[in-house]
């Protein structure tokens, strides 16, 4: 059985990205995305595709979009339903990478999610959504500082008992 986590670097208020690019450039946060997503399928809207400088190596790019991504190396979903056929036949964790609405559309079906914790505010037009965090149990895996800036990884997982059925 697939299991579903999101991954995602915020800010203070939930700050995500702006103007299609991410706010924050940790290199702990960038190291931590790559170690923690190698080898996993990664989930994404297009604008979040478009906006990787490369293909992610050693990563099953599945982008869901209105629109065909014209690379042999991508697989495309037109709706939600289409890619949850395609992941039921999955017996491995995913990773949603973003943007806003993709993790709006899956946080309640994680198992676990990865949120590096900015305690900073930036300038954003969007932003991770909002969850219950009396259902998760948390773990810090990582406090740092990066020229001023304070973060926190830590990685929420689900209550079995809370989990959401399909």
């Amino acid at each position: 059985m697939k299991s579903i986590n999101l991954i995602a670097a915020i800010g203070a208020n939930n700050e995500l990205g702006y103007q299609n690019d991410l706010i924050w450039h940790l290199k702990e946060d960038m190291k931590f995305f790559r170690s923690t997503t190698s080898g996993h399928p990664i989930i994404m809207g297009r604008k979040t595709f478009e906006s990787l400088p490369h293909l992610l190596p050693n990563r099953t790019h599945l982008v869901i979009s209105h629109q065909d991504i014209r690379n042999p190396e991508v697989k495309t979903f037109h709706s939600k339903e289409e890619i949850d056929a395609y992941l039921d036949k999955l017996d491995e964790e995913v990773f949603i990478i973003g943007g806003a609405s993709i993790y709006k559309m899956f946080i309640l079906e994680a198992m676990k999610i990865y949120l590096t914790e900015i305690k900073a505010n930036h300038q954003a037009d969007v932003y991770f959504p909002t969850f219950n965090k009396d259902e998760f149990d948390k773990k810090t895996l990582l406090e740092g500082e990066e020229k001023g800036t304070f973060y926190t990884i830590n990685q929420y997982t689900r209550r079995k008992t809370l989990c959401k059925e399909k």
